[in-house]
Protein backbone atom coordinates (compact mmCIF):
# COMPACT_ATOMS: atom_id res chain seq x y z
CA UNK A 1 0.00 0.00 0.00
CA UNK A 2 1.41 3.38 -1.06
CA UNK A 3 0.34 6.21 1.21
CA UNK A 4 0.13 9.83 0.10
CA UNK A 5 1.99 12.32 2.20
CA UNK A 6 0.39 15.46 3.61
CA UNK A 7 2.59 17.44 1.26
CA UNK A 8 1.19 15.53 -1.72
CA UNK A 9 -2.37 16.19 -0.54
CA UNK A 10 -1.62 19.90 -0.16
CA UNK A 11 -0.05 20.09 -3.63
CA UNK A 12 -3.17 18.44 -5.10
CA UNK A 13 -5.42 20.85 -3.21
CA UNK A 14 -3.41 23.88 -4.35
CA UNK A 15 -3.96 22.82 -7.96
CA UNK A 16 -7.74 23.14 -7.67
CA UNK A 17 -8.44 25.60 -4.86
CA UNK A 18 -8.55 29.35 -5.45
CA UNK A 19 -5.75 31.03 -3.51
CA UNK A 20 -6.02 34.74 -2.70
CA UNK A 21 -3.45 37.12 -1.30
CA UNK A 22 -4.17 38.90 1.97
CA UNK A 23 -4.45 42.29 0.28
CA UNK A 24 -7.21 40.88 -1.96
CA UNK A 25 -9.04 39.67 1.16
CA UNK A 26 -8.64 43.16 2.67
CA UNK A 27 -10.32 44.65 -0.42
CA UNK A 28 -13.20 42.17 -0.14
CA UNK A 29 -13.74 42.86 3.56
CA UNK A 30 -13.41 46.63 3.13
CA UNK A 31 -15.90 46.63 0.23
CA UNK A 32 -18.74 45.55 2.48
CA UNK A 33 -19.50 42.54 0.27
CA UNK A 34 -21.14 39.87 2.40
CA UNK A 35 -18.78 36.94 2.96
CA UNK A 36 -17.47 34.56 5.62
CA UNK A 37 -13.86 35.00 6.70
CA UNK A 38 -13.18 31.70 8.44
CA UNK A 39 -10.32 30.98 10.83
CA UNK A 40 -9.98 27.18 10.91
CA UNK A 41 -7.07 27.05 13.36
CA UNK A 42 -7.28 25.16 16.62
CA UNK A 43 -8.71 27.19 19.48
CA UNK A 44 -5.36 26.96 21.33
CA UNK A 45 -3.74 28.82 18.42
CA UNK A 46 -6.35 31.56 18.78
CA UNK A 47 -5.72 31.80 22.53
CA UNK A 48 -1.99 32.14 21.87
CA UNK A 49 -1.95 34.57 18.94
CA UNK A 50 -5.50 35.87 18.53
CA UNK A 51 -7.42 36.06 15.28
CA UNK A 52 -8.36 38.87 12.92
CA UNK A 53 -11.28 41.18 13.46
CA UNK A 54 -14.29 40.01 11.48
CA UNK A 55 -13.23 36.37 11.28
CA UNK A 56 -15.53 33.56 12.34
CA UNK A 57 -13.78 30.69 14.12
CA UNK A 58 -14.81 27.31 12.76
CA UNK A 59 -12.45 24.59 13.99
CA UNK A 60 -11.09 22.48 11.15
CA UNK A 61 -12.70 19.39 12.61
CA UNK A 62 -16.20 20.93 12.48
CA UNK A 63 -16.06 22.87 9.20
CA UNK A 64 -17.90 20.41 6.96
CA UNK A 65 -20.40 19.57 9.71
CA UNK A 66 -21.33 23.20 10.41
CA UNK A 67 -21.78 23.97 6.70
CA UNK A 68 -23.76 20.85 5.70
CA UNK A 69 -27.53 21.46 5.93
CA UNK A 70 -28.06 17.72 6.49
CA UNK A 71 -25.65 17.56 9.42
CA UNK A 72 -26.99 17.59 12.99
CA UNK A 73 -24.32 20.27 13.67
CA UNK A 74 -25.42 22.57 10.82
CA UNK A 75 -25.30 26.28 11.60
CA UNK A 76 -27.81 28.06 9.32
CA UNK A 77 -26.36 31.48 10.20
CA UNK A 78 -23.27 30.52 8.15
CA UNK A 79 -25.36 30.86 4.96
CA UNK A 80 -23.97 28.32 2.47
CA UNK A 81 -24.43 30.76 -0.43
CA UNK A 82 -21.90 33.27 0.96
CA UNK A 83 -18.31 33.32 -0.34
CA UNK A 84 -16.03 31.57 2.12
CA UNK A 85 -12.45 32.75 2.68
CA UNK A 86 -10.54 30.24 4.79
CA UNK A 87 -7.26 30.74 6.60
CA UNK A 88 -5.02 28.85 8.98
CA UNK A 89 -1.51 29.50 10.29
CA UNK A 90 0.21 29.14 6.91
CA UNK A 91 -2.04 27.80 4.15
CA UNK A 92 -1.80 24.02 4.22
CA UNK A 93 -4.84 23.25 6.37
CA UNK A 94 -6.91 25.92 4.67
CA UNK A 95 -6.06 24.49 1.23
CA UNK A 96 -7.15 21.01 2.34
CA UNK A 97 -10.29 22.42 3.99
CA UNK A 98 -11.22 24.47 0.91
CA UNK A 99 -10.79 21.40 -1.30
CA UNK A 100 -13.05 19.42 1.01
CA UNK A 101 -15.76 22.10 0.77
CA UNK A 102 -15.40 22.11 -3.01
CA UNK A 103 -15.88 18.32 -3.01
CA UNK A 104 -19.12 18.93 -1.06
CA UNK A 105 -20.30 21.17 -3.91
CA UNK A 106 -19.39 24.64 -2.68
CA UNK A 107 -18.12 26.74 -5.58
CA UNK A 108 -17.60 29.93 -3.59
CA UNK A 109 -14.55 28.90 -1.56
CA UNK A 110 -11.01 30.29 -1.44
CA UNK A 111 -8.13 30.32 0.98
CA UNK A 112 -5.51 32.87 2.01
CA UNK A 113 -1.93 32.57 0.84
CA UNK A 114 0.34 32.94 3.86
CA UNK A 115 -2.49 32.46 6.36
CA UNK A 116 -3.02 34.39 9.57
CA UNK A 117 0.23 36.34 9.65
CA UNK A 118 -0.22 37.57 6.09
CA UNK A 119 -3.62 38.97 7.07
CA UNK A 120 -2.09 40.79 10.04
CA UNK A 121 0.73 42.09 7.84
CA UNK A 122 -1.79 43.41 5.29
CA UNK A 123 -3.55 45.56 7.87
CA UNK A 124 -6.19 43.36 9.44
CA UNK A 125 -6.79 44.30 13.05
CA UNK A 126 -5.76 41.62 15.54
CA UNK A 127 -8.44 40.44 17.93
CA UNK A 128 -7.54 38.74 21.19
CA UNK A 129 -9.31 35.50 22.06
CA UNK A 130 -9.68 34.55 25.71
CA UNK A 131 -9.63 30.96 26.88
CA UNK A 132 -12.75 29.82 28.68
Amino acid sequence: MKLKTVKQLVVEAMEVVKTVKADEVKKITDSGTEHLLIDIRDVRELWKSGTVDGARHIPRGMLEFWLDPESPYYKPELKPELPKILFCASNWRSALAAKSLMEMGFDNVMHVEGGYQSLIDSGFKKKEVQSK
